[in-house]
C-alpha cells in the first residue's frame, strides 16, 4: 500500500548511518557500581536533594524534589548508600550538583512495582494523571527535557489542544533508540498517547515516523487501525524532519509563529519515549530511572542499543560494550548534527541522553576541509528549514553587526546544522551563528568583545 510521505520546506538529505544498530534488539546494560544522579536533568529549576551522605536508599526512591512549577524530582536508579553530593559536569558542559549512590546490587525497590488495576487507571482525572507524571519525574526524552506535567496543563488563556503529535522521526544519524522502542514496546507508546489525550481533552493523536523505519510504521499502522482518535503517518526521510516546528508543519500545514509555541497553533509534540515513560508512570507508578541509549560510532567495538540506568557514566557503558578501537578523537552526546561534543567520558547518562557516539581518527564523518570563501551558491538558503539567510548572519557575526543579525532574525535559528552540512566551501556557518546568538541575546551584546576580531 502506498502512503503519502509528509514533509516540510527546506532541509537536506544526509547519510543516516543507522544500519549498525537499527536491527539489534535492545540489551539491558549492567547496573553501574556507582550511580551519579544530577539535579539538573531537565529544563527549569534544578531539583533539591532530599538525602544526606551515608543514607541508605532504595531503587525508585525520590532522592531529590522539584523546586517550583517548571521542575521535576529525581529518583535513585539503584539501591545502596549515598556516598557523596558534589558538583560534576553534564553533557552540555555545565557543572551541577550530583548525588552519588554506591550500588549494593540488590535492586531493592522502595515500593515493589505492580500494575494498577485498569479500573483505577480509568478513573483518574486530568489532575491525577498530571500528578503521576510529575511524581515519576518524566521529561521530554527527545533531548529537550521539558517537564512533561507542565506541557500538559490545560491552557488557561482559551487556547485549545487540537492535535498531539508523537515524534518517532529520530532523524539524527546513528541514533536508533526510538526506532527500537517503537518495535519492542509499541503498545506502551500508544497507551502513553491516550493518557496525553485525556489530560488535554484532545480528540486527535498522531504518531509520526520517518520512512527509513517502515517496519515500525507498519507495526503502528496495524496497532492503531481500530483506534478512532489515533492515526499513524509516515514522513519523508529528510533532516531535520524531527524538529518540532518542522514536524508540526509537515503534519498539520500550520506554522508556529516566530517566538511562539506549538500551543499557539493548537499542537503539542512529545517524543515516543516520553509517551512510554508516561505509560509506566500512570500504570505502574514507575519513576523515570532508565532509558534506551544508542552506543555507536566507528570507535565502538560493538555498537548496540542499551537500556541504561540513569546515572551510569559514559565510560562504564563504553567499557561493557568492549571498549574503543583506535585513538578516540571525538565523543558526542546525542546525534552528530545537534548533539554536544564532550571532553570526558566521566559524564552520567541523563533523562535526555538518546545516544553516545565515539569516533576515532579513521572516521570520515568528522573530516572537514579548510574553510573557503563563500561562492554564493545559496545552498544554505535552500536548506535552511527556518527560511533564514545563513551567509548574511555569518557575515554580520564576523563584523559584530548585531543589529543586522537581529534584523535577519538570528534568534529563530535552531542550530540544526543543515547550512554547514551543505556548504561546498566548508564554512562552519552554524558555529558562527551560534556564537553570534549569544551576543544578540545578551543584555550587553553591543559592548562585548567579538572573538572573530581579536
Amino acid at each position: 500500500m502506498k502512503y503519502e510521505r509528509k514533509t516540510f520546506p527546506g532541509g537536506t538529505h544526509i547519510i543516516d548511518y543507522k544500519g549498525f544498530t537499527n536491527s539489534l534488539e535492545t540489551v539491558a546494560a549492567e547496573a553501574p557500581v556507582r550511580a551519579y544522579i544530577p539535579m539538573s536533568m531537565h529544563i527549569g529549576a534544578p531539583s533539591r536533594p532530599l538525602v544526606e551522605i551515608g543514607e541508605e536508599v532504595k531503587m525508585g526512591q525520590k532522592v531529590a524534589e522539584s523546586q517550583g512549577f517548571v521542575s521535576v524530582p529525581a529518583h535513585a536508579s539503584v539501591s545502596g548508600k549515598v556516598v557523596a553530593i558534589h558538583r560534576m559536569p553534564i553533557p552540555n558542559g555545565r557543572m551541577v550538583d550530583t548525588i552519588v549512590i554506591e550500588n549494593d546490587f540488590r535492586d531493592e525497590w522502595l515500593t515493589p512495582l505492580r500494575q494498577l488495576p485498569r479500573d483505577t487507571v480509568n478513573a483518574m482525572d486530568k489532575a491525577a494523571l498530571q500528578a503521576k507524571v510529575l511524581e515519576a519525574g518524566v521529561v521530554g526524552m527527545g533531548g529537550a527535557t521539558f517537564p512533561s506535567h507542565v506541557k500538559y496543563v490545560v491552557p488557561q488563556d482559551g487556547k485549545k489542544v487540537e492535535v498531539i503529535i508523537l515524534n518517532g522521526i529520530e532523524c539524527e544519524p546513528f541514533l536508533t533508540a526510538d526506532h527500537r522502542l517503537m518495535l519492542e514496546q509499541p503498545e506502551k507508546i500508544i497507551s502513553g498517547l491516550k493518557y496525553l489525550l485525556r489530560m488535554t481533552d484532545c480528540q486527535r493523536g498522531v504518531i509520526a515516523i520517518e520512512e527509513n523505519k517502515m517496519d515500525a510504521f507498519e507495526l503502528m499502522i496495524k496497532l492503531t487501525e481500530n483506534e478512532p482518535q489515533i492515526e499513524t503517518v509516515v514522513c519523508m526521510e529528510k533532516y531535520p524532519q524531527g524538529s518540532e516546528k518542522q514536524l508540526i508543519n509537515a503534519i498539520t500545514g500550520k506554522e508556529v509563529p516566530p517566538g511562539g509555541l506549538p500551543i499557539d497553533v493548537g499542537v503539542l509534540v512529545n517524543n515516543v519515549a516520553t509517551a512510554a515513560a508516561i505509560a509506566d508512570a500512570v500504570e505502574w507508578e514507575k519513576p523515570l530511572i532508565d532509558r534506551i541509549v544508542t552506543l555507536n560510532g566507528n570507535a565502538i567495538k560493538k555498537p548496540m542499543n542499551y537500556r541504561v540506568r540513569i546515572g551510569t557514566l559514559y565510560e562504564d557503558l563504553i567499557a561493557q560494550s568492549g571498549g574503543v578501537i583506535g585513538e578516540t578523537v571525538k565523543i558526542i552526546s546525542g546525534g552528530p548534527m545537534m548533539g554536544f561534543a564532550v571532553y570526558s567520558t566521566a559524564i552520567p547518562v541523563m533523562k535526555g541522553t538518546s545516544g553516545i557516539l565515539v569516533f576515532n581518527e579513521e572516521s570520515h564523518v568528522l573530516k572537514r576541509e579548510t574553510e573557503g570563501p563563500c561562492v554564493r551558491c545559496a545552498r544554505c538558503v535552500d536548506a535552511c528549514p527556518m527560511r533564514l539567510e545563513p551567509t548574511t548572519l555569518m557575515k554580520a557575526a564576523k563584523k559584530s553587526d548585531w543589529n543586522r543579525a537581529k534584523e535577519y532574525d538570528i534568534t529563530s535559528c535552531m542550530e540544526c546544522g543543515c547550512c554547514s552540512y551543505v556548504c561546498p566551501s566548508m564554512i562552519p556557518l552554524v558555529q558562527y551563528i551560534r556564537l553570534a546568538k549569544q551576543y544578540v541575546m545578551s543584555k550587553d551584546g553591543n559592548g562585548a568583545v567579538n572573538p572573530f576580531l581579536v
